[in-house]
Formats: structure tokens, C-alpha cells, sequence
């Protein structure tokens, strides 16, 4: 039961409502009473909506239990039925959405942040709540606009479909030795049981959830975190490795090398099928994503489309265009080819293991194929939260970077060379801004990443830029 908390609107920080989720320090920031606000916020949003119930779900974190108790009770203080799934990765959440007789859910999860951080990820009728819907929860807080009754809670653990769903839908070839780094989150046991069930020699790397992730922080996207992988594998003779973040939206890979193969060419890898089997669809990735991909899709027979930076915006772009691929270079790959177009790293693995099981050559030899030009990971700068969109408008009206170059201020400014490309981009999640370089040469990287220190540095010298 929800009890009435003096200044209670003054306990939620409108700091954690961010672009894409609602995302805090655990202990800080979402308190037991914060929490029951949020989630009494969100009941009687949907209550106002006219939606009866929603579906919820928590990640491995340690905090995370407690935060889903504080949350399902708001929600039943308003009135709201609540469908527990338990335990679960972001993808069972998403699933659920669209088998259980509700299409409401909320995800609590860190996602791949360090262990102190948790937050929410909502969906309200399949979408992926974005910014100004996250923001309308915070005023309705502050104006303490909440509607009172009392909901009713139902258990439903749905993991064994969830896995008997992928499972049919996946036919290997031959059977393939995988190395599977959980990163202690909850898709490692689950993705550990899928992969098993579907014939596959597993041999399980932090696939048991320790919420406090003592083998390396949940982001697949990080190089630093794939090392014991990267090793895993060679020492195994495997003929592949996968991560998984801390919920599983996000997938890393590497070949039977060893070798990191980056998230956009593995959407290279699946574009290149699903176009084939589907010509002139359309393929969606976000402006850090190699101009090999664009070139790709289109030498292949699909649109492509670049766009902005974050899973909810992705998706929501992947509707408009009913695009049946789309991806992220952080690891998020959606997919509507076969599956309900959200961002689930589990079932994007099964897809990647089912093509390369019709192949048989090494990894290394089957994603040679896919152009590679030499780039940068992503560089983070610190920047203050206000600053760095003046510094980004600053920076598209920059004659250097705009000279022999296209342009795109869809999300930051990206110039694209004859021989290479750069990025620069307000992060929407941090205070940061975030770089990317590529080149088809050593001397054309530098010479990009040149171009834009330069400019940054004439228009931002408060900045520290590490290059």
C-alpha cells in the first residue's frame, strides 16, 4: 500500500527522466518512496488511457528486486493490474508485450551501466515511451495528478515459451562451438539455456547473475570488456564468441581469431540476407554506423536510412518506414524479418549463429567479405550538459568540416569524405560529447581527425580532447 508522503514530489529528480528511459543512481535517486511516485505516475497514465494492466520485469541487479517491489505497488495504488514475468532479459519484456493479453510493460534495468545505476525502460501499447512521454510522468509527480484504486498482481513466467518461440523459428546447418559471456546479467543463464536448446556446444563464460558484475561491466560495446572473451575463445579452439549486456538489448562478437567484429557489420552480415530474400526493403542505422553499411544496403538492393542515436527513437523510425532491419553501433539490432522488430540480443545471436551454420568456413573468412575501412571506437569528451548542443551548432556551421564533404545534422554533425567520415554528437544520456573517425587510409583518419580537432578546439578550448 502506498502511503502519503510529505513533499513526495520533491523526492523525484527530474535529472533521471532522460531521451530514451528514466535512469538513476539506485540508492540516490530511486528510493522506495520515488519509486512508488514513478510508478503511481505511470498507473495513472495508463489508467487515463484507458489500459487496465501492465507487464513487469527486472534485470539481475542487485537493486533491482527491491526497486520492482516499490514500483508494482504504485502501480496497484492506482488501480492498475500488474502481470509479473519475473526475472527476465528486456526481450521476454518486449515479447511478452505482444503475446500476453496486455501490451503494456516496464523493465526495471541498469541496462549496461555500472552496478550502482538502475532505472526504467516503459512501454505503453509497443512503443518505447521517449522523452516528452517520459517528462509528462514527471509533471503529473509534480502536480501530484494521480488517479487512486487498487489493482491486482498475476505471476507469469513465460521464459520457457520465449525460448521454445525462438527456437522454432531457427534452423542450423551444422552444429557450431560458441563461447557465451553473460557479463553476469540476466541474459546469461537465459541465453546460456537457448543456445543449448538449440544443439549448440555452449561453453558458458559469467553466465551466473552477480548483480555487483565482478568480471567486467555489462557493455559489450566496450573492447575492455570482451578481452576474457577474445581469450575464451582461442583457448576453447570455438568458432565464435558472444556478449551479451546486462538485460540483453545489446550483443558483442568475436570471430574464431579473436578479432572484435563491430556491431555494424554484423548488421552488414544480416542486411546482406534479408535483402535477398526481401528486395527494396528498408534498413535503418544510426549516424555512427560505418559508410560501409549504407553502401552495402544499397549495392545489395535495400533503402538505406540513417538516424538518430537511441533504441526508442530506432524503433520508432523502423514503424514510420517499416523498415525490417535496423541497428545501432553500441550493439542494439532490431529486427521485424521473422520477429517483432525490437532490440533482443539473445534472438539476434540465434540469427547470426542459424546464417553462419549455412556457411562452412571460419567467422573470419565469412565476414571478410564486408568492407571494413579503418576507424576509431567511439571517443568520449566531457562536456558540460548545456554546452555541448552550442558546441554542435557551432560545429555545423564550420567551413572546414563542411568543405568536399556531405553533411548530416540529424543527430550532431557528421561529414562524410570521399575517403572517410567524422562524427561529433551531444550524448543524450550523459554529460558528453561522442566522437567517431573513420578512413579509408591511416593518413585520411588522421587527416579527418585532424579536421575536427581543429575546429573543436578553436570553438571549445574549455575541452580536453584525447587525440
Amino acid at each position: 500500500m502506498v502511503e502519503e508522503v510529505p513533499h513526495a514530489k520533491a523526492l523525484v529528480s527530474q535529472s533521471i527522466f532522460r531521451t530514451y528511459d528514466i535512469r538513476g543512481d539506485a540508492e540516490q535517486e530511486l528510493s522506495q518512496e520515488a519509486t512508488e511516485q514513478i510508478g503511481l505516475a505511470l498507473g495513472s497514465e495508463l489508467q487515463s488511457r484507458g489500459e487496465k494492466s501492465i507487464i513487469i520485469a527486472w534485470d539481475g541487479r542487485l537493486s533491482s528486486p527491491k526497486i520492482a517491489q516499490a514500483m508494482q505497488d504504485g502501480l496497484l495504488a492506482s488501480g492498475t493490474n500488474v502481470i509479473s514475468i519475473g526475472a527476465a532479459t528486456i526481450g521476454m519484456l518486449y515479447y511478452a508485450c505482444h503475446e500476453l493479453e496486455t501490451s503494456n510493460g516496464v523493465m526495471i534495468t541498469g541496462s549496461h551501466n555500472p552496478a550502482n545505476i538502475n532505472g526504467f525502460t516503459i512501454v505503453i501499447n509497443r512503443k518505447s515511451l521517449m522523452q516528452e512521454q517520459l517528462m509528462a510522468l514527471y509533471h503529473r509527480i509534480q502536480r501530484q495528478d494521480f488517479i487512486s484504486g487498487q489493482g491486482a498482481v498475476e505471476n507469469n513466467d513465460l521464459s520457457r515459451d520465449y525460448i521454445e518461440r525462438i527456437q522454432s523459428d531457427i534452423q542450423l546447418s551444422r552444429p557450431l562451438k560458441v563461447v557465451l559471456d553473460g557479463s553476469n546479467g540476466i541474459a546469461g543463464p537465459i541465453g546460456l539455456q537457448l543456445l543449448k536448446t538449440m544443439g549448440l556446444d555452449v561453453i558458458p563464460l559469467n553466465c551466473n547473475v552477480d548483480g555487483s558484475f565482478p568480471s567486467h561491466q555489462p557493455d559489450p560495446s566496450k573492447s575492455a570488456n570482451l578481452v576474457a572473451l577474445q581469450e575464451a575463445v582461442k583457448e576453447h579452439k570455438a568458432d565464435i564468441g558472444i556478449a551479451f549486456d546486462g538485460d540483453g538489448d545489446r550483443i558483442g562478437i568475436v570471430d574464431e581469431q579473436g578479432s572484435i567484429i563491430s556491431p555494424d557489420r554484423i548488421l552488414m552480415f544480416l542486411a546482406k540476407d534479408i535483402i535477398s530474400r526481401q528486395p527494396g526493403c528498408d534498413v535503418v542505422y544510426d549516424v555512427k554506423s560505418s559508410r560501409r553499411l549504407t553502401q552495402l544496403i544499397s549495392q545489395s538492393g535495400g533503402r538505406p536510412t540513417m538516424w538518430k542515436t537511441g533504441h526508442s527513437l530506432m524503433k520508432a523510425k523502423m514503424e514510420e518506414l517499416n523498415a525490417v532491419l535496423g541497428g545501432e553501433l553500441s550493439g542494439h539490432i532490431f529486427l521485424r524479418d521473422r520477429w517483432y522488430g525490437f532490440d533482443d540480443s539473445l534472438y539476434v545471436s540465434a540469427r547470426v549463429l542459424e546464417l553462419l551454420s549455412h556457411q562452412f568456413e571460419p567467422v573470419s573468412n565469412i565476414f571478410s567479405e564486408f568492407p571494413n575501412d579503418i576507424s576509431t571506437t567511439e571517443i568520449t569528451v566531457d562536456s558540460d550538459d548545456k554546452r555541448k548542443f552550442t558546441i554542435i551548432q557551432l560545429l555545423a556551421s564550420e567551413p572546414s568540416l563542411q568543405e568536399g564533404a556531405r553533411i548530416s545534422v540529424i543527430d550532431g554533425i557528421r561529414s562524410d569524405f570521399a575517403d572517410g567520415w567524422g562524427l561529433v554528437r551531444a550524448s543524450n544520456t550523459s554529460p558528453t560529447l561522442t566522437l567517431r573517425f573513420a578512413g579509408e587510409s591511416d593518413e585520411a583518419l588522421e587527416r579527418i581527425k585532424a579536421l575536427f580537432k581543429e575546429a573543436l578546439s578553436r570553438h571549445a578550448p574549455e575541452l580536453t580532447i584525447p587525440f
